[in-house]
């Protein structure tokens, strides 16, 4: 019986994990969402804050 299920739950449980990252890497790579990545990657870069003038950090940079 335990090694029925095991096997079972093994199986499926693959099938359903590789489905999971297709659907992820479908999602990923969709050229719908290109625009929507790309700027998420830039948000970093996107400090607009300049830099206190004493070298502090203000409670803005934590």
């Amino acid at each position: 019986m335990y090694e029925a299920l095991a096997s079972f739950a093994q199986t499926w449980g693959l099938l359903f994990f590789f489905a999971v990252f297709i659907g992820v890497l479908v999602y990923a790579l969709w050229p719908k969402n290109r625009e929507k990545f790309d700027a998420a990657a830039r948000m970093p870069l996107n400090d607009d804050a300049p830099p206190s003038e004493d070298g502090k950090k203000d409670e803005s940079d934590v």
